[in-house]
């Protein structure tokens, strides 16, 4: 049962960020419009209102739909997967719970508005240039904190 605590809290805790700060966006930033919070970062951090038809971080920008399918198995998958948990485990359900939270945060978007708000701009210039938004973080955080759990006990075995 406490896995499942763990899970939920983290999902939660995701799902509710991204939605909330995204709806600042949506209230204080226009379409394309960059906002520059912090000018001792810029360019490197900035926030930029965008709207993402496609996956994480904008790429494949005409296949919306199909990953709202592919984020629908993705959850079914990690909840069948977390019967498997042993009961003591914290960091594999924390970590879950940010992957399914960022993914119900990013289906959210697409079935309110039909596509996903991002608004996070990280810009290394002539490097790159990303913009992307709470729910892609929470996913990215929990998939490198699943890969880190699974490194450490397969070292500890």
């Amino acid at each position: 049962m406490r896995k499942w605590l763990i899970l939920l809290v983290a999902l939660c805790l995701a799902a509710t960020i991204d939605q909330a700060t995204k709806m600042w966006a949506l209230h204080n930033l226009q379409p394309y419009e960059t906002l520059q919070p912090i000018p001792a970062l810029v360019p490197l951090f900035q926030l930029t209102l965008i709207s993402n038809t496609g996956a994480a971080f904008g790429i494949l920008p005409m296949a919306g739909d199909v990953f709202l399918v592919v984020a629908l198995l993705i959850i079914m998958g990690l909840l069948v997967g977390m019967r498997a948990t042993a009961a003591d485990a914290r960091l594999l359900p924390f970590a879950t719970g940010l992957v399914i939270g960022g993914a119900i945060g990013n289906i959210l978007d697409r079935l309110q508005h039909g596509h996903v708000i991002d608004f996070i701009h990280y810009q290394i210039p002539e490097v790159i240039s990303n913009v992307s938004n709470p729910a892609d973080h929470a996913i990215v955080l929990g998939v490198l904190l699943i890969i880190a759990e699974s490194f450490w006990r397969s070292r500890r075995h």
